[in-house]
């Protein structure tokens, strides 16, 4: 009888571990697929902190986002600064982006001819729910037609070159940042670190996106209308 007792508490104890592994895979596998992906177009002579202000934003936030880098043909892109990043290839993508982030540079004024890209940006942005530009990457959503009777801003020294990509478009000039509907367009650089911390705040309140700001030791330009940084 005692046999037999303990035999029965044997297999209790393993039924209880085993519906606890089981849960705890489905709460992580759950907390997984809830995250939502932030993917960042990069290509040959992206501005650094295009990238990476923005990347250090989102990528704090890491029970809600997970960060992917992209580029047309995969591989290392390397920028002016000499700052090489592996990225998976564009036509990897296959899920809806959360966000799809295209940043400026000098590279720009190449890709902005490139209609292997070009194309390829215009097909992620209608599937992917947010699209955000910063500085001159605006030129390349531009491009492709998307930005047409939307308002949006750009890098202010280069603001004239930018308008040319995209004369429907309702340029403003002294926007540091701007929002229309689902897409957000910045001005150069460091305004791409002010954009995010403005997503923030509308996804999830003004007080969060503070906190974000605060803990990187930033002091955000919460003005989104209002660009120090003016055009001619």
């Amino acid at each position: 009888m005692q046999i037999f007792t303990k035999l029965i508490k044997s297999i209790l104890v393993v039924l209880i571990l085993s519906s606890s592994v089981t849960a705890q895979e489905n709460s992580s596998q759950m907390s997984s697929t809830e995250k939502e992906e932030i993917a960042f177009l990069l290509f040959d002579n992206y501005e650094t902190l295009d990238v990476f202000g923005p990347a250090e934003i989102f990528g704090r936030l890491t029970d809600l986002y997970t960060l992917k880098f992209y580029s047309l043909e995969g591989g290392i892109v390397t920028n002016r600064h000499q700052v090489p990043i592996m990225t998976e290839k564009l036509a990897d993508i296959n899920k809806k982006p959360f966000a799809f982030l295209i940043p400026g540079g000098l590279g720009t004024r190449l890709e902005v001819n490139n209609d292997k890209l070009i194309t390829s940006i215009k097909d992620i942005s209608l599937s992917s729910t947010y699209v955000m530009t910063v500085c001159t990457g605006s030129a390349l959503l531009a491009k492709t037609g998307l930005l047409d009777k939307r308002k949006a801003t750009s890098n202010k020294r280069a603001f004239a070159w930018v308008v040319t990509n995209g004369p429907e478009v309702q340029w403003d000039k002294e926007a540091r940042w701007k929002v229309d509907e689902n897409y957000y367009t910045s001005s150069g650089v460091s305004a791409g670190m002010d954009m995010a911390l403005g997503f923030l705040a509308d996804r999830h309140g003004l007080d969060f996106a503070r906190n974000v700001a605060w803990e990187i030791e930033y002091n955000w330009i919460e003005d989104k209308d209002n660009d120090t940084f003016t055009a001619e």
